[in-house]
């Protein structure tokens, strides 16, 4: 089942997808977005499958989008294109790993950056290596509103969100505990083998029971308006691609832009 930018694998009821770019330390390239999809809604589909554990090969989770691939296949698109592209593969995308009627975990290793960051806050739980570190530089480097899906304060508070996005520094991993977006922090070498029993512990509920469960939890946020405010924000976003800011810092590159946040 795996792909070219995937590993999958079934581990009884875990299924573990794996992003494999790391090389690019997974960077999320169109292809890499779109067999994301795909597996996802393999893995719904499969009975068998009762938990669903996102990670990633490498020393890194994921750097984010591919702004190479961007700059070099998307940097001619028009607002009507950008529009379009960054709603399917970067908020609806997005929304369907939120949606996903099994639990889902994010094992998160090194640098969790940007859509890195956002990827890994849309699966229900997330489990990180005492080495991982989250950060959206977005705002600093590229002169855009932030990511596409603003999750941001439903995961850490408002406080917290502001000044992680105000800053454009990094979260440590027990900071990110501490303010509620991490569930567990772990050893290096143990974060596959925690992240796998804590999948297996929650495999044993039984699964028509979660899956309702999981849309209550879920509801909980949609009444207090998380998903209208994620999709205003989505709107602001794209505002945000054609101001002069912006533009000044696609002209410069946003491949260059970008290497100033792994730093």
């Amino acid at each position: 089942m795996s792909t070219s930018n995937l590993l999958t694998e079934q581990l009884g009821p875990v299924r573990r997808i794996t992003l494999n770019r790391p090389e690019m330390r997974n960077a999320q390239s169109q292809q890499m977005l779109d067999e994301l999809d795909a597996a996802f809604d393999s893995a719904r589909r499969d009975a068998a499958t009762r938990v669903v554990v996102l990670a990633a090969a490498g020393p890194h989770f994921s750097a984010g989008h591919d702004l190479k691939q961007a700059q070099a296949e998307r940097a001619g698109f028009s607002v009507e294109e950008r529009w379009a592209y960054e709603e399917q593969r970067y908020f609806s995308y997005c929304l369907r790993i939120w949606d996903f009627p099994k639990p889902t975990i994010a094992q998160v290793q090194g640098g969790c950056i940007a859509a890195g960051l956002m990827l890994a806050n849309m699966c229900d739980l997330i489990v990180a290596s005492d080495d991982a570190f989250f950060s959206d530089p977005v705002t600093h480097t590229m002169g855009a509103a932030s990511l596409e899906v603003l999750i941001h304060p439903w995961v850490l508070g408002l406080r917290q969100a502001k000044e992680l996005l105000f800053t454009g520094e990094r979260l440590t991993a027990q900071q990110a505990r501490e303010y509620g977006m991490v569930n567990r922090v772990v050893a290096r070498e143990r974060l596959a083998a925690d992240t796998l029993a804590l999948a297996e512990r929650i495999a044993k509920a039984p699964p028509f029971a979660m899956q309702l469960l999981k849309k209550s939890l879920n509801r909980s946020m949609d009444v207090q308006g998380m998903r209208q405010a994620l999709s205003a924000h989505f709107d602001v976003h794209q505002l945000s691609h054609v101001s002069e800011e912006y533009r000044q810092t696609k002209e410069a590159g946003l491949a260059t832009a970008i290497q100033g946040a792994k730093a």
